[in-house]
């Protein structure tokens, strides 16, 4: 059976089920040719009585014998064979079905096993629902983290709205303009909040829908930082401009919307000093890009840092800042644009995050 053994183990499972019957069929010819020669040569040496007579066409006794012996054997290969291959190639089928089953009853962390990767198709299923399940179960674990982190960055400013409204209506505080310009703040913060989840998750989904246009990306960029100039220049950051580009194709609002996240990621991380905002058009795409002098990003932090509700390592002493969707918001708008983005260690030893998309 080593012969078979090695066809079995052949690629295919279609290929080895063929080679397998192929096989069992050429075994049992060959079982009943040379077992014949044999049989006969042995009753015509040791019990010629037991050949049948000439003149009949019915088998002797001992020819009975014989063809009921040889079709029980043959028939007991064929069972064995059929159960062997049968075993092989069910274990894998009823692996994915228990686990299937177990993922339908909510347990996401279930997957199939198979010892035996001879069996392409049987196993290249076991391996694709492992896949399947895997993408479950990250999609459960982001969910559920998703909704922590929400719940998290709406406390605070619902929180502090919530204590001064009530405040206001115990007549703990008087109705001031600071206090209202205040719970403005916190209301516009919310929104700004609400509107980055509804990018990121439209984003996520494939319907962040852009309105694309002919547009003067030197004039928007511009008008983004002059909104930023003052909290920049209060916050000791020196603004350096290098605008090549002046006509782009893109959706003026959402590139807008992504420099202003830029921007702020650098007012709430950054070290106040040099930072330097560059437009250019090189080698068929269009890159907008903000460029800090410190104190930049780990290698570990880089890789993730563009995922939702993700912040750099923080120094000693240092509080979280933001709601860590600035740069996952970027990189919904540059992905829409059928861009990237990326970060970069700068020239000055900050950071350096660009957005290119194709002219």
């Amino acid at each position: 059976m080593n012969l078979l053994s090695v066809v079995v183990r052949s690629r295919g499972l279609g290929r080895q089920i063929v080679s397998s019957v192929a096989i069992l069929v050429l075994a049992v010819m060959m079982m009943v040719l040379l077992g014949s020669y044999a049989f006969y040569a042995t009753l015509w040496m040791f019990y010629p009585a037991g050949l049948s007579a000439p003149d009949s066409w019915l088998p002797s006794p001992a020819e009975w014998g014989w063809i009921i012996a040889t079709t029980l054997t043959g028939l007991a290969i064929a069972v064995w064979v059929a159960v062997r291959l049968s075993r092989r190639i069910l274990a894998p089928l009823n692996s994915v079905a228990t686990s299937l089953r177990q993922v339908a009853q909510g347990d996401l962390a279930a997957r199939a096993a198979t010892d035996d990767h001879s069996l392409g198709e049987a196993a290249q299923l076991v391996g694709d629902f492992n896949a399947m399940a895997e993408r479950l179960q990250r999609a459960e674990q982001e969910r559920i983290f998703w909704n922590a982190a929400i719940a998290h960055e709406l406390r605070t400013p619902v929180t502090i709205l919530r204590g001064r409204l009530q405040g206001l209506a115990e007549g703990i505080f008087r109705p001031e303009h600071a206090l209202f310009a205040s719970l403005l703040t916190q209301v516009e913060g919310l929104g700004r909040l609400i509107e980055d989840l509804r990018v990121v998750g439209l984003a996520d989904s494939g319907h962040l829908q852009l309105q694309l246009q002919q547009t003067d990306l030197r004039q928007e960029v511009m008008t983004v930082v002059k909104a930023c100039e003052s909290a920049l220049l209060e916050k000791g950051f020196g603004l350096s401009l290098a605008l090549d580009t002046q006509q782009a194709v893109c959706d003026p609002v959402r590139i807008r919307q992504a420099l202003l996240a830029l921007l702020e990621n650098t007012l709430q991380h950054a070290t106040p000093g040099m930072l330097t905002v560059r437009a250019l058009t090189d080698a068929g795409m269009h890159s907008l890009s903000v460029e800090d002098s410190g104190p930049g990003l780990a290698p570990a932090d880089a890789q993730t840092i563009f995922d939702a509700f993700q912040r750099g390592t923080l120094p000693p002493g240092a509080h979280q800042k933001g709601s860590g969707l600035g740069l996952a918001v970027v990189r919904a708008i540059a992905g829409a644009h059928n861009g990237t983005v990326f970060h970069e260690t700068s020239s000055m030893g900050g950071s350096c995050f660009t957005i290119r998309w194709p002219v």
